[in-house]
């Protein structure tokens, strides 16, 4: 059961997409076509641009229409350290409180993800990334230590990383290093396996960016 409220679903599934790529940086979005595209009033869609504005995903007002933030490159260094504290602690947290059927759930998430890649779909392979992590991250049951998180999300370049040569095959088998960590139950694999992850995607944008 789904316990968050409509506009909290609504902010979700605008984060995902907007890492996802498929609400490109810099598209505008309307909130009286969101809201015909979701099937909802315009009140829920509205209070889920003002909670995306407040975390950075976009710029500007429901009213006249929000844009998606652009990348900030400066920014990105920092991101990256603050992503690695606060994420391996939300790591440590979801592996003392995991069930079978979160298990279950991120396995069925992992292999989504593998076949989004062999499909070569990767707006889609983006997006059941994010739901990997947030799903993994909603277990630790950190609500503040994951708003923080968010933020940093919408200013890391999750798009430009995935769409690099051969990332998605080392993302595949970084999720099985995590998924193995977790069902073993231990923690200092589970964090190392996460930032390990976090690190290869860096890495693999530095080796771009240096080859351009």
């Amino acid at each position: 059961m789904d316990y968050r409220t409509k506009e909290e679903q609504v902010a979700d599934y605008l984060r995902e997409r907007i890492i996802s790529g498929v609400f490109p940086r810099g598209s505008r979005l309307k909130q009286a076509d969101l809201a015909e595209q979701l099937g909802l009033s315009i009140t829920p869609v509205r209070e889920a641009l003002k909670l995306l504005a407040a975390e950075g995903y976009i710029s500007g007002d429901s009213y006249r229409g929000a844009r998606v933030m652009p990348f900030d490159p400066s920014a990105s260094a920092e991101i990256l350290t603050l992503r690695l504290l606060l994420e391996s602690q939300l790591v440590s947290a979801a592996v003392e409180k995991i069930t079978s059927t979160d298990l279950e759930a991120l396995r069925g998430l992992a292999d989504e993800f593998a076949a989004a890649f062999s499909s070569n779909d990767r707006a889609i392979a983006r997006g059941v990334n994010y739901r990997f992590h947030r799903r993994l991250y909603d277990v630790a049951d950190l609500p503040q230590t994951l708003h923080f998180v968010q933020i940093l999300w919408a200013r890391y370049p999750f798009d430009v990383i995935n769409g690099l040569t051969n990332r998605g095959t080392e993302a595949i088998k970084e999720h099985e290093a995590i998924l193995q960590a977790l069902t073993s139950g231990d923690v200092s694999a589970a964090i190392f396996s996460m930032r390990k992850h976090i690190e290869s995607g860096w890495n693999r944008l530095k080796e771009a960016k240096t080859n351009q």
